[in-house]
This record gives structure tokens, sequence and C-alpha cells, in this order.
């Protein structure tokens, strides 16, 4: 029997939990729970770096957009494509089923509410660019905040779809595509490098040699290669170019976390806690479970942090080359929509050539509302990282 316990009829009594102690008032008071304290130290110091508390604020403005873009009822895959009705005979007509918008020439007065100005060259109504408009009354169609995209090589069609359900139907793309790749590419490489890290010799050496020859590939060309094996392969789908596509981009980015693992790995491996551990009997399961991929994470989580920013940037590269990443050049993804709005500029201006005008109607929209997209989610996953980084490491907090 414990000396420790005091003896009553019926048997000892119970110690007092560990968890709780009696303050001089007689109330029960909780010990501070080391793993929250933790919490909540990085979040002062996260909240000292006023542009990560900025960053912050905008990539919660980016899941609302998401969260409204999978509610909303647009195709996810490809955007409803709409008919402006002031098309010229010879640019054909409306299909059937294609809702129509109402447009009328410039200069010229409106038939009724609802109803966009379009641009007309040499008699030719380009009843497909709609310029950004606050209307909020346009009829089947929603408003036009940021106007009327048009894919590259559709000038002569009078086809369009709304820039804002691109923009929306972007969001949901844009993050989940950038959060799967880097968290595949993250998960990959943080249990390669912590192998190689803690079982060195010749695991390490045949695990960095083959990242070696991983780094070395470029990265744009290593998806485009993936991408085109797999259309020769008879993956050609819409669903099969979007799974190889992550494929490509998780293979592209795992040797860049594995080496940083790798080197967080190799120092924590001779740490005092984690000798102790090896002395007391833990297997080396339980080490790198318990000891060593915890203390592993933050740099880790950094660089993530910083790489899902440059995701829908490396999509608009391959886009903007010339590479067809999907079959559907409508794919709502901010990328692909900077990218085509861009390109599209040269098949307009050669369209006006052919016209013989002087004057030629250029969609800067379409460039310009992709492009702040990409830039502010970019700018906003940039900031957040240097304040998790001055956060997390004791080194650089101030």
């Amino acid at each position: 029997m414990s000396s420790d316990a005091p003896l009553v009829a019926g048997g000892p009594l119970p110690l007092p939990e560990p968890s709780k102690r009696e303050d001089p008032g007689g109330r029960a008071e909780h010990r501070p729970n080391p793993l929250w304290n933790q919490y909540r130290r990085t979040w002062y110091f996260f909240r000292q770096n006023r542009l990560a508390l900025i960053g912050t604020a905008i990539l919660i403005f980016f899941v609302f957009a998401f969260v409204y873009g999978v509610l909303s009822p647009a195709n996810p895959t490809a955007l409803q494509i709409y008919c402006g009705t002031n098309g010229a005979p010879s640019l054909g007509s409306c299909g059937t089923g294609v809702p129509t918008v109402c447009t009328y020439p410039e200069n010229t007065i409106s038939p009724g509410p609802g109803c966009y100005p379009t641009p007309v060259v040499n008699g030719v109504g380009y009843a497909n660019l709609i310029a950004p408009t606050l209307s909020v009354d346009p009829p089947r169609l929603g408003p036009l905040p940021f106007g009327s995209f048009v894919a590259s090589g559709q000038f002569g069609q009078p086809y369009f779809y709304n820039l804002f359900d691109g923009m929306v139907k972007g969001s949901v793309w844009s993050l989940s595509i950038s959060v799967l790749i880097v968290g595949v590419g993250a998960l990959a490489g943080l249990l390669l490098g912590t192998v190689a890290g803690y079982y060195g010799s010749l695991v390490d050496e045949v695990l960095m040699r083959v990242t070696d020859i991983f780094l070395s590939i470029p990265g744009i060309l290593l998806v485009i290669v993936v991408i085109l094996a797999g259309v020769e392969l008879g993956l050609s789908s819409f669903t099969d170019r979007i799974y190889l596509m992550v494929g490509a981009f998780a293979v592209q980015w795992w040797p860049t976390y594995a080496r940083i693992t790798r080197g967080q790995v190799l120092v924590i491996r001779e740490q005092k806690y984690v000798e102790a551990a090896r002395a007391s009997g833990a297997t080396d399961g339980r080490i790198l479970r318990r000891h060593i991929l915890p203390n592993s994470l933050y740099p880790v989580f950094v660089q993530l942090s910083l790489d899902v920013g440059s995701v829908p940037l490396a999509i608009a590269a391959i886009v903007f080359i010339g590479f067809p990443i999907v079959p559907n050049p409508l794919w709502p993804e901010w990328g692909s929509l900077a990218a085509e709005g861009t390109v599209s500029f040269p098949a307009l201006l050669q369209e006006c050539a052919i016209l013989g005008s002087g004057y030629c109607p250029v969609p800067w929209w379409q460039a310009l509302f992709p492009g702040a997209a990409l830039f502010f989610f970019a700018i906003s996953v940039n900031f957040v990282a240097d304040g998790l980084r001055d956060a997390l490491d004791p080194r650089l907090r101030r």
C-alpha cells in the first residue's frame, strides 16, 4: 500500500487529479495545456506581422469565393456559352438551346433595359465583347461586373460566357488543385526525406541521387511530357488530364520537400531527447512517429504555403506557350483564363487588320481580372508564409 494515500475505513482515498489543483478560493483550476500554450504563442507572434494579417484576410476572401463557387449552379468543368443578339449574319447565328443576351452596337440607342453595348468594326458587330458593367438585371444571365470572356480562336463566333462565373468557378479549381498538388508533393517528400535523413548511409545516398535526377528536369517540360504521354496512351478525357497534371506537378515538387526534410532530420536525430528515446528501447517507428516527424513539419509547412501560390502561375505559363492542359478551352481556372485572355489579343488584332480598320476593340478585362486574382492569391500566400516562418522559428521571432 502506498504511503502517500491516506488510510480511511474501506480503503485508501484516491489521489487528486494531476491536471487540476485547488486555488485558495476553493475553485478547481485546470493546469495549462502545453500544446495550447504553444498555439497561443505562435498566434501572438504571427499577428505581430501586419503583412501576414493582410494576406490572411485575402485568403479568407478566396475561401468564401471557393465556398460560393462550390454552391453555385454553374457547370464546374466548362462554363455555359451565351450568344449575343447583334452578331452579323456572316458570323453565324446562335446555336439551338444557347441562351441569348441582349446586345446592341455601341453609339446606338439601347433597345431596352438589361442590354449591353458591343463594338462594331467596319459594320461587323462583336457581340461577344461585353465590357465590364455595373448592370444587375441582364436577362437570363445575371450581373456582368467583369464583362464577357471569349477563348482564343473564337472571335469569329458570337459566343461568350460570363467572366464573373469564370472567376467564381476558377476559385474552386485554382484553390483545390493548388492544395492537392502541393499536398501530395509535400507528403511524398516528407516521407522520403525522413527515411533518408534518419537511416543515412546507402539509403540516404540512393534517395538523394534520385532526388537530384528529378530536380534536374525542368518542371514545365515534365508536366507537358507527362500529359502528352497520357494522351498517347488513350487518357485524353478532361478528368484524365486533370489527374495527369496533378501527378506531374506533384513529381516536380516532391524533391524540394525531400531535401528540406532530410536536412531537418539530420539535425533532429542527434538531439538528446532522440538519444534518450533510443536508449530507453523505443523502436525506430516510434522515434520517427513521436519525435522526428513532428519536429520536421515546421519548415515543410512554410515551404508548402509558399508553393500553393505558384501552382496557378505554372498553369498559366503552360497555357500561355500554347499547350492545352485540358481539351476544353473554357476550363474555368485562373491561370488558364489569364493565359487565354492574353493570347487572344493577337488573334483579335489580326482579325481587325483583315477587316481593314484602324479601330480595334481590345478586351483588356479578359486578362486583367484573372491576372489580378492570380497576383493577390500568390502574394497573400507569400505574406502568410513569411508570417508563419517568423512565428514558428524562435530564431526569427521579433
